[in-house]
């Protein structure tokens, strides 16, 4: 019987564990510190109030209900001691014959501390429910507000990161700045009080991973919709309601969302050398990390450059997590059947991303074929739709999705904050 350990339950791990479901001879023991796994790619839909967290989630337990050869344990990891086979979680210890860490992405704030402490992150259901709890509390301050640049900071949005995320941010609060804000918020929208919606980048264009023709239509259909794009602008601070650049610039505002990067953890027990860019740990063609022989790294927490099509490593995305977690699982079997290893090798799909109401990108590889406007939107829509964990998702999904398009409109936005228990001495 091979015992294997896996530390984290995002798309890489998800993905290993369900194609070594049922496998005989195999055990696996999954560990996450949430009992749900979530669908990342949607969170931004959360954060503004046309999804449910309940629409992108699902637990654990009853993803793998009735599975033979697999378990779950909540729990943080915090060792590992690769001398005895261990692992320390927060909730105990497991022993494994091998060891797979597909613990993703952090948020990276490349050491702005101020920006770490006062801008909203968006990589956890967490974050974007206290992203969506800051919007609408803001629109509530905003109507209450007698100064006027008081008002103004509070109706101001920056949004650091002009990738997947940011686009995707800034288009949905546009859409809502449209069709809802006037509706819901007529202190607002009768008085006409200034509001901005600026998305900020480092670099020359927005969607930088993308095709010249993507990034041009997108940051068009984002200035037709009255998103404010600053380009070869990096944020230098945020701290008193103002964000400053290196340029010199400022904005003042009371929201900084940032998307503008992320980085691997270091995981202890691990020596120095096994890290190399991001804090990704260095692994070989099979996603085995340098110098152990059994304990492996997938999805965004690993380093990879066997690839020949991706020679300084493969980018952080959903679909490289999935295939190495489904290529590991193959090489599990194959290892317990005594055959040869299968190296990884990615197939890149394409690239999309999903702008507004009917404006959307697409960038296929072979052929190189580029999409936009509402048949890119369509495909975002199914993609996405088909790529949610089970058929349940997918239908209240599409529910949800299917009444925001017809209504122009949704009716989630609620500030949900879980009031603490008093005590018995403070309640005498």
């Amino acid at each position: 019987m091979i015992n294997i350990v896996i530390i984290g339950g995002g798309f890489a791990g998800i993905n290993l564990a369900k194609h070594l479901k049922d496998k005989k001879g195999i055990q696996i023991t999954l560990v996450d510190r949430n009992n749900y796994n979530f669908f990342p790619p949607l969170l931004y839909q959360v954060a503004t109030g046309f999804l449910e967290p309940s629409n992108i989630c699902f637990p654990y337990r009853k993803l793998f209900r009735g599975a033979t050869n697999i378990r779950f344990q909540m729990g943080e990891f915090l060792r590992v001691i690769p001398i005895e086979n261990k692992v320390v979680l927060s909730t105990g210890e497991l022993f494994y014959d091998h060891l797979v860490f597909a613990t993703g992405a952090q948020t990276n704030y490349f050491g702005m501390e101020n920006v770490r402490k006062n801008s909203l992150p968006m990589k956890t259901v967490n974050d974007a429910l206290e992203l969506r709890n800051h919007f609408l509390q803001t629109l509530e301050q905003a109507c209450m507000a007698k100064d006027e640049a008081e008002r103004r900071k509070l109706l101001t949005i920056v949004i650091a990161g002009a990738g997947p995320t940011g686009v995707e941010v800034s288009g949905m609060l546009a859409d809502m700045k449209k069709h809802v804000i006037p509706k819901d918020y007529p202190e607002i929208h009768a008085k006409g009080y200034e509001s901005h919606i600026y998305v900020v980048d480092g670099g020359a264009a927005v969607l930088g991973p993308m095709s010249k023709a993507s990034q041009a239509y997108t940051h068009g259909a984002l200035a037709k919709m009255g998103v404010e794009v600053k380009l070869n602008c990096q944020v230098k601070d945020f701290v008193d309601g103002t964000v400053s650049f290196t340029n010199g610039e400022t904005i003042d505002t009371k929201t900084l969302v940032w998307a503008a990067g992320v980085s691997a953890s270091v995981l202890n027990g691990l020596p120095p050398e096994c890290y190399g860019r991001g804090k990704r740990l260095i692994v070989d063609e099979v996603n085995r990390i340098q110098d152990f022989s059994n304990i492996y790294a997938i999805g965004d927490t690993c380093l990879q450059t066997s690839d020949t099509k991706f020679p300084s490593g493969h980018p952080q995305l959903a679909q490289v997590a999935i295939q190495q977690g489904n290529n590991l699982a193959m090489n599990f079997i194959l290892m317990k059947n005594g055959m040869v290893l299968k190296a990884f090798n990615y197939w890149d799909k394409g690239s999309m991303a999903i702008i507004g109401r009917n404006k959307a990108v697409v960038d296929l590889p072979k052929p190189e074929l580029h999409l936009k406007g509402f048949i890119a939107w369509f495909m975002w829509i199914f993609v996405h739709l088909m790529s949610l964990v089970n058929y349940r998702n997918r239908i209240k999904t599409f529910y949800n999705w299917a009444g925001a398009y017809f209504t122009k409109d949704q009716s989630l936005r609620f500030i949900l904050r879980p009031s603490k228990k008093e005590t018995a001495s403070s309640a005498e």
